[in-house]
């Protein structure tokens, strides 16, 4: 069990070296720099930037893009410690990752042995008592406890556990655009909120037309048929 649960936290630091390269750079995560394009991260990850989804549109663009290991086309380039990354945009600029690690790639691993492993690439880790929100939707409300901290003046890394599956995770974030991003979606919240009765009257009031419409024609084919 040991020498199992070694071997799997050797590959696990492999994974690590091999794609973040300088230590202590909190700039990135592996190759993903923050503040990159929507179109840049979405080209690295074989995706089309038309696939992310827009969670907000006002007073700023907000986006996120998922891409998930068991979606990826080329099985040469699986990475065994990895499950799916989100990638979140402020105005199409990359602020955010939410990593989650496969299950049955840290099969055994402590929380330990996780930060050990984190901290060979980000420094020393502190144990801040304070939880996280892991959902890109302020709706819903998905706060886990941070189990480890990496972080400077500009970023924060954060390591978490989710009681789904039992994995680990990383929340990487931007802090200043993270608070920007938080003002905004507030705002845009709020703005929904104002606009939400008028937007269900033109719907209902569109309904009508459409079912309106679909009647009229129904009545120009049937009318001529009809043989009491």
């Amino acid at each position: 069990m040991i020498r199992s649960r070694t071997l799997v936290t050797a590959l696990l630091f492999g994974a690590f070296f091999s794609s973040l390269g300088t230590a202590q750079d909190l700039s990135k995560y592996r190759d993903f720099q923050f503040g990159m394009r929507l179109e840049s991260v979405a080209r690295q990850i074989h995706m089309d930037a038309s696939a992310a989804k827009t969670t907000h549109k006002r007073p700023a663009v907000i986006q996120t893009l998922q891409w998930d290991q068991l979606s990826y086309s080329d099985p040469a380039a699986k990475d065994r410690s990895l499950r799916s990354i989100r990638f979140d945009f402020y105005n199409g600029e990359l602020f955010k990752m939410v990593v989650a690690y496969d299950p049955a790639g840290t099969e055994g691993l402590t929380t330990e042995d996780m930060v050990e492993a984190i901290s060979a690439i980000y420094g020393p880790a502190t144990n801040p008592e304070r939880t996280i929100a892991v959902s890109a939707f302020s709706a819903y409300q998905d706060n886990q406890k941070v189990l480890a901290c990496w972080e400077d003046a500009q970023y924060s890394y954060n390591l978490f556990r989710s009681p789904y599956g039992n994995a680990f995770g990383l929340i990487a974030i931007s802090k200043q655009l993270d608070l920007v991003v938080a003002d905004a979606s507030r705002e845009g919240d709020r703005l929904d909120k104002l606009e939400a009765p008028g937007k269900e009257l033109a719907r209902r009031v569109k309904q009508e037309e459409d079912t309106r419409v679909a009647q009229e024609k129904a009545r120009l084919i049937s009318k001529p048929k009809f043989r009491p």
